[in-house]
C-alpha cells in the first residue's frame, strides 16, 4: 500500500502513466470517428513524409482534419522531445467517438426526425525508427 495523501498518491501514479512518445489528439472534430477511421487506417504504419502526402492529396473531408493533427505532432516531437522529423513514423492512430449533436428536421404533416451530428476524437501517436548503422 502506497503511503502518503491520496492527491500525492493519484499524482504519482498519473505520472508513471504519463504518454512518453510524441502524439497530438484533436477532440470534438466534427467528422464521425468511422469516416475518420477510412483515412487513418491509410497512414497508419507509414512514415511522416509518406503520410502527409497521402493526406494532402486525399479527396475526403477528414484527410485535413488528419493532416492538422499529424503536423502537431510532429512539431511536438520536434521542439519538446528534441527528435528528428525525418526519424519519425506513425505508431498508432486512434479515432474515437465523441459526443453526438442531435438536431431535429421538419418533416411532412408536422412530424420532426432527428439529426444526428457526430464528432469524434482523432489521436496520433509517433514513434521513432531505428536505423541501422
Amino acid at each position: 500500500m502506497a503511503s502518503g495523501h491520496r492527491s500525492q498518491i493519484k499524482k504519482e501514479r498519473n505520472e508513471a502513466n504519463q504518454e512518453t512518445r510524441p502524439h497530438a489528439i484533436h477532440k470534438y472534430a466534427r467528422v464521425s470517428d468511422m469516416k475518420a477511421r477510412i483515412v487513418l487506417d491509410q497512414i497508419k504504419g507509414k512514415d511522416v513524409g509518406t503520410a502527409i502526402s497521402i493526406l494532402t492529396y486525399s479527396p475526403r473531408y477528414a484527410s485535413e482534419l488528419i493532416l492538422k493533427v499529424l503536423k502537431s505532432a510532429i512539431a511536438n516531437a520536434e521542439n519538446n522531445q528534441g527528435r528528428e522529423a525525418a526519424d519519425l513514423f506513425i505508431k498508432e492512430v486512434f479515432a474515437d467517438q465523441g459526443p453526438t449533436m442531435r438536431r431535429i428536421r421538419p418533416r411532412a404533416r408536422g412530424r420532426a426526425d432527428r439529426i444526428s451530428k457526430r464528432t469524434s476524437h482523432i489521436k496520433i501517436i509517433l514513434d521513432e525508427r531505428v536505423r541501422a548503422k
